[in-house]
Parts: structure tokens; sequence; C-alpha cells
């Protein structure tokens, strides 16, 4: 992790995401005088389950992995956050430690913003609450929907949920799948790295994939996306 100053090459001077656009100058001041700007190196965290959250991250430029830690052998990866999404809301609303881990999956900028500084923000102004709550809502029905797969549908659904998930039109400039281990696919699909290979090979051999080293490519979606419905 390393700090960048105004000095450096790297310093970014304005947000320029929407939801920052109906703040006030004097909000803005807050803003700028509460946040840290920091580098994080890929495969460094950003952020750790459990530990005690003073601030909220907004991702300047990056990738990073969400993932909710169980035992040491086990890990649930939720999401792939990227420019412009924030780590951390629930702090906000007075959640005093963070409820998940993430990771860069290559370097990331981040702004280290202090929840009393967004907390005094969302109390003052609607737009930027809203703009706030929706985002928070979505992070919650990711979660739901997660929760449903892991409840009713088998490994096979797991797993093209994954690779339709991994592969959609949000993630499809990243190659988000040159960045994870078949391990990070299997902590995506809730299953055992074992059951992953054995079901991409299957999924290749019926021509669903194309399998290329660490690299996905889809071949028949409409076929993932049948699996995925059928559970």
């Amino acid at each position: 992790m390393k700090t960048i100053s105004a000095s450096d090459k790297e310093f970014i001077c304005d947000i320029q995401a929407p939801c920052f656009q109906s703040l006030s100058l004097e909000e803005m001041e807050i803003v700028q005088e509460s946040k840290t700007q920091v580098l994080f190196r890929k495969g460094e965290n950003l952020t750790k389950q459990g530990a005690f959250a003073s601030y909220v991250l907004f991702i300047i430029n990056g990738l990073v992995r969400q993932t909710v830690e169980g035992d040491t052998t086990r890990n649930l990866n939720l999401s792939i956050m990227q420019t412009g999404d924030f780590v951390g809301l629930s702090v906000i609303f007075d959640q005093q430690t963070f409820n998940y881990s993430t990771h860069a999956l290559k370097d990331t900028q981040v702004y280290l913003i202090t929840k009393e500084a967004l907390k005094r923000i969302v109390s003052n102004n609607g737009a930027f609450a809203h703009a706030i709550i929706k985002r928070y809502c979505e992070q919650n029905n990711l979660l739901l929907g997660i929760l449903r797969n892991m409840v009713y549908k088998q490994m096979n659904g797991r797993l093209a949920d994954t690779l339709l998930y991994l592969s959609s039109e949000k993630l499809k400039q990243e190659n988000v799948f040159s960045l994870l281990t078949r391990k990070d696919i299997a902590d995506f699909a809730g299953i055992s790295v074992e059951s992953t290979v054995k079901l991409l090979k299957t999924f290749e051999k019926d021509g669903l994939i194309h399998l290329e080293d660490k690299n996905i490519l889809i071949a028949n979606r409409q076929a993932l996306q049948e699996i995925s419905k059928r559970g």
C-alpha cells in the first residue's frame, strides 16, 4: 500500500464520479479534507473482514475481489468491484467493522474517505443519500441472489452462474478470468476446486466454453443460461 501525495505522478485531483456531482462546494471541501489517496498493489488487501472501519473506500481505478472469509480453507467470493464502486458502505450506517475482505486483482487506486464525513453529507444532501442508498441496496440484492443460489442450486448451476457473471458485459473489458485462479472461481461458485476443475472440463467437452490456460472463453452463453435456470 502506498499513500499518494499531490506531488506524485499517480495523484488524481478531482473526484469525477456521478454520485459526487450532487455535492455543494462546501460538501466537496468536506470530502477533499477528509480523504486520503492510496495505491494498493496487485494482491494486497484493501479491507480485512472484522477489522475496525473508520473510512469508506472509493475505487478511482482498478479491480477488486470481494470475499466473505470462512475458516482457513473456505471462502465465498461475492463480487468483482470496479472503478466507481464504494467498498465498506455499511460503516456509514454505524457498522463498526468491515463485514467482508477485499483484494486487489491488479494495481488499484482508491480514496479513503472518513465515515464521519460521508455520514455528515448523507444526513444533509438528499440526492447524495439517494445515490449511496441505491448502491447499498444493489449490494444487498446481490447478497440475496448469492444466498438463493447457494440454497437452491446444484454445483453445475452455481458454476454456470459464476461463468455468466464473470463474463458479463460489465466485466467484459477486464478479462477477469486471466486474473483469477481456479480456487477463486470455485469460491465464487461455493464448490470445491476439484469439482470446479471437473465441471469446467465437462462444460468444455459439451462445447459451452473453451479453456486456454487460466483464461475461459464463453462459447455458448445461451446453454449456460439454461443450466443456470435449471439450477
